[in-house]
């Protein structure tokens, strides 16, 4: 009994200890560990955001860019910061579904990232750099199929949805589309524009430029029904591409042992954000669709989402890899 008792006593003093940490806090600038480049759509996105979420926590969200390598190094990066709730980590489907699937040796572990919320879904389109003079999705599947090793294709690294993406075309239409790695969608956006690639699949927001600037063609959007920034760009279902079952999101977590309490005023400011009317006005700009949760709500997401990506790469046809690091 007196072991229950000593027990019991322990827990209550850190739940109390918790509490008291959460009250106060934050007391300095938090780090905010965005796991892709400066100047993709999720990066402008949370820098919008931690202006407002500044208002709420009383600290600035000094943002910090890890990209590259499918979202690992952010992870990375996260997983080894100090649980004390000043490092905050921007994650995606890669970094807790994909990645520990998909490699060995991961620097990382989806258990060792506390789930905060998540915060919104992707509207992601199929882009060609307009110089290949593809105008359908049936048109570049003649072309990749005529010339089977005559496309580059843009992606996040092996294993990143994009490339998984790529593989799975390939597979369904026996074509041979080499993947070239980029550090986010804006870097991609730039290459595609320029010819250096002629094929991608990234969030919309990352490419109205340079579709207005007649740079890049958008043949179709993932979404149930077309994007209202490109009402003349059919569905993927609509294109003949319903068959692929993953969804990208963003969400938010913090390393391991990061004090409930905190991560539950984290969590509850993050919320009040991406709930915000005029936010989402501002989200949907960028072609994302707001989708905040409960840290418990994002933990079961995150089981599900697991299930979604098991099904997928055994659809991309990909292999288990060891992870090398960059």
């Amino acid at each position: 009994m007196q072991r229950i008792a000593k027990a019991l006593v322990s827990l209550l003093l850190v739940f109390a200890a918790g509490a008291a940490q959460a009250q106060s806090y934050p007391e300095r600038p938090i780090r905010l560990i965005v796991s892709i480049a400066a100047g993709s759509v999720t990066d402008v996105i949370m820098r919008r955001a931690g202006a407002e979420l500044q208002q709420k926590l009383g600290q600035p969200l000094i943002v910090e860019n890890r990209g590259g390598a499918a979202g690992i190094l952010g992870a990375q990066t996260c997983a080894q910061a100090t649980p004390d709730g000043y490092t905050l980590c921007v994650i995606y489907h890669s970094t807790m579904s994909y990645n520990p699937l998909l490699f060995d040796k991961l620097p990382y572990q989806p258990e060792d990232l506390t789930p905060v919320t998540r915060l919104f879904f992707l509207t992601e389109g199929l882009f060609v750099s307009s110089e290949i003079g593809i105008n359908s999705v049936a048109e570049l599947k003649a072309y990749a199929q005529a010339k089977p090793d005559g496309l580059n294709y843009a992606t996040l690294g092996d294993g990143s949805f994009p490339d998984l993406f790529m593989r799975w075309l390939n597979n369904q239409w026996g074509t041979k589309i080499v993947g070239v790695p980029y550090k986010g969608g804006g870097p991609a956006a730039q290459a595609l524009a320029g010819n250096q690639v002629q094929v991608t699949r990234f969030g919309v927001g990352n490419f109205m430029g340079m579709i207005d600037a007649g740079k890049v063609k958008a043949l179709a959007v993932s979404a149930d029904k077309r994007s209202p920034l490109l009402p003349n760009v059919p569905t993927f279902k609509e294109a003949g591409l319903g068959g692929y079952p993953g969804q990208g999101w963003w969400g938010l977590a913090a390393p391991k042992g990061t004090p409930q309490a905190i991560v539950d005023k984290v969590n509850a400011a993050f919320v009040a954000v991406f709930a915000d009317p005029t936010f989402n006005k501002f989200l949907e700009q960028q072609s994302v669709v707001a989708a905040p949760t409960t840290p418990a709500g994002f933990a079961a997401f995150l089981q599900e989402d697991r299930k979604a990506a098991e099904i997928l790469i055994k659809l991309a046809n990909s292999k288990r890899e060891t992870y090398k690091a960059e």
